[in-house]
């Protein structure tokens, strides 16, 4: 995705970026999975982008969030009631359950829509700000939250 603005040179940025990445990848599985009606593989691609999401939601919006809601509130705050609407859609099909709701997998369809937007607005717009914005003492916060959340990704070695 994005690389003009260097910030992901940051470790941090550069994997949450890589993490986005990953869920590009997951979404891009589940049109097929809709095309040939199979919704319990639509439920394990969910079931895969919410292991994703679980600790780069936590280093967001307790490591990184925090610091540009001092600058941008409003724009923090749609991007977390947005991480909200992910969650309970990928919640429904969460612990091995494939949903039986028959309208399910068009608003999983919906709410990837919407996320591949909203990782535009945060690769596009948080993450250059951040690194225009936050102070080396923000940054070490981010990165304590990434060791308490951990990731589903590995970082890759230097």
């Amino acid at each position: 995705m994005c690389e003009y603005c260097g910030c992901q040179s940051l470790a941090s940025i550069d994997e949450l970026t890589r993490e986005h990445d990953e869920v590009v990848r997951l979404i891009s599985h589940l049109r097929p999975a809709h095309q040939d009606g199979d919704v319990d593989r639509m439920a394990r691609v969910a079931r895969e982008i919410a292991t994703v999401l679980g600790p780069h939601t936590q280093v967001e919006e307790h490591g990184l969030f925090p610091a540009m809601a001092r600058d941008f509130p409003e724009q923090i705050a749609a991007l977390k009631t947005e991480h909200r609407h992910v969650e309970a859609v990928l919640g429904e099909a969460a612990g091995d359950v494939t949903p039986s709701d028959p309208a399910w997998p068009g608003r999983l369809l919906a709410a990837m829509a919407m996320l591949r937007d909203h990782i535009l607005k945060e690769q596009d717009g948080v993450f250059p700000a951040a690194l225009a914005n936050l102070s080396t003492e923000d940054w070490e916060a981010v990165e304590a939250e990434r060791r308490r959340a951990g990731g589903a990704l590995s970082r890759p070695t230097a």
